[in-house]
Order: C-alpha cells, then structure tokens, then sequence
C-alpha cells in the first residue's frame, strides 16, 4: 500500500500498487522478512505518523525497553525502511526517520515462496488495525461532535467474482486519491480544522458462505456504527 493510500503511517498490504509513487517501497523477500515483526511494523508506523525519532521515545510509545526498541531499528535500517536523521542526532542521541511513506505487498509467488513472513506482516498489519480503532472508540465520547459525527463502521455483503472484487478496490482507492495525504511534513499547510482522519479498507473473501444463505454472517448488512 497501511499509509497506508496516502495509503497509511501503517505498512499495509495491498493488493495492487498502480499509482505507487517515488516514496513507495514494494516488499521484495529481504523487506517481507524484515517486516515479519509487529515492533518492526509499528515502529516504522510511528515514524510515518509523527515524524523523526529516537528509540527512547519510540520505545515510550510502544511499551518497550530502548534497547529493544534500538535493536529493531538497526534491522529495519539494515533492510531500507529507516535510517539515521543526521541532521538532528549527536554523539548522545541517536535519531531515525522513515524512508518511505507507504508500502506495498503485491506479489502472490513471494507469498508462496515466504509463508511465514507473509502471515506474520500480515497479522502485524491486522492487530495494529484492530489497536487504532479501539483507540478510536475509547476516546469517542471526548472528541468535538463534529468529528464525533464523522466516525463510521460498516460492513456491506456483496456477492462479487474476483474481477468485480478487483474493481472495487480500484474504485475506492481512486476516491481515497482525491483527498489530500497526511504526513508530518504538510500537516502545516493544511487548512484549518484538517485532522488526521485514517482510512481503513479491507475486501474479505468468504468462500465459506453457501450462495443459498440469506441471513447476515456479522450484526448486520450495511450496518452503520455510531455518529453521535
């Protein structure tokens, strides 16, 4: 993809990266087995979302010890995904920045040639999916109705052979590119009262559901969460 999108401050999976631009990395087997770690993962998130940083301050956020958190920079340097901001670290404190602004995954032999690292990015992308949006919900009630207002879950059922699913992801990440991409370096010359605002998508095949169920597999068709 994520920053995922932009495509997301998260290093998404994506199914296709037709408009990857120059400050896009796409996973070859080395980046896929760097990635194979949710430290690893988030903390290149961290970077995308905030900006440059140190391991002390990364590993705050992450409820990890420095070295820890030390230790998997050096790998993810060692891969391409960070290196060192010269201009703001010294002899004492060493500062990372990301490289890249999103990731993309998109290539099925990999997946079958790397399994493990695969489903471990994979998982790694999901969990932090899942921690955003709790995050979300618990601070809800505390955020301006207007914003309260925006907040949305929902699910559709559709029916779909795998070109028309394919379509559709191209048609929503075409929409997403009509808006204007987050990073630390713009978000000054937004316009006032621009957010952040995370976009999620995902399409889930369920090849488990019989074509003569009429019943809803979630809480409901379409179904909407709170606005208010």
């Amino acid at each position: 993809m994520t920053d995922a999108v932009e495509r997301s401050d998260v290093p998404n999976v994506e199914s296709d990266a037709p408009n990857a631009e120059e400050d896009s990395v796409v996973l070859d087997a080395k980046g896929l087995r760097a990635l194979a770690h949710p430290v690893r993962v988030q903390l290149v998130g961290l970077l995308r979302k905030y900006g440059p940083s140190t391991a002390t301050r990364l590993a705050e956020r992450l409820g990890v010890n420095s070295g820890t958190a030390s230790y998997h920079l050096r790998q993810l340097g060692a891969a391409g995904f960070v290196e060192e901001d010269t201009e703001r670290g010294n002899a004492r404190e060493r500062w990372w920045r990301s490289v890249h602004r999103t990731t993309w995954f998109n290539d099925p032999e990999l997946a079958e040639q790397e399994p493990e690292a695969a489903l471990a990015y994979q998982q790694s992308v999901a969990a932090i999916y899942t921690l955003r949006t709790q995050q979300t919900l618990n601070g809800l009630q505390t955020m301006p109705r207007a914003w309260r207002n925006t907040f949305d879950m929902s699910d559709w059922a559709l029916r779909l052979t795998p070109e028309e699913a394919g379509a559709l992801y191209q048609e929503l990440a075409d929409v997403v590119a009509r808006y204007r991409r987050d990073s630390p370096e713009t978000a000054a010359s937004a316009p006032e009262g621009a957010e952040r605002v995370a976009v999620i998508t995902q399409i889930l095949p369920e090849l488990d559901a019989s074509a003569a169920s009429s019943l809803p597999s979630g809480p409901s068709d379409a179904q909407r969460g709170p606005t208010a």
